[in-house]
């Protein structure tokens, strides 16, 4: 794993034990692929997941990051379409 890609899951850990413990946090997952780090991520509520978009840990962590990333954040909001059995087929 390149050197930079370790600082930024570093500074990336410091910041998940907050998010746990904001208000409507039911996952908040950090994943790595090759080239890039993925959080997984699932809220109370619509108002829960914007409450944490405008929050501080979100405001603290970007500057943390600057310069070390390559590009902005790529947010995709999912709706879960149930199939199967729900506690294996949703997130």
């Amino acid at each position: 794993m390149p050197y930079h890609c370790l600082l930024r899951i570093d500074v990336i850990k410091e910041t998940i034990e907050q998010v746990h413990a904001e208000d409507g946090c039911e996952l908040y997952s950090l994943n790595e692929a090759p080239g890039r780090l993925v959080m997984v991520e699932k809220w109370a509520s619509r108002q829960a997941l914007d409450a944490h978009a405008k929050g501080p840990n979100l405001a603290a962590l970007g500057p943390k990051l600057a310069g070390k990333v390559t590009a902005a954040p790529e947010v995709v909001v999912l709706q879960p379409v149930p199939a199967g059995d729900p506690a294996k087929g949703a997130v």
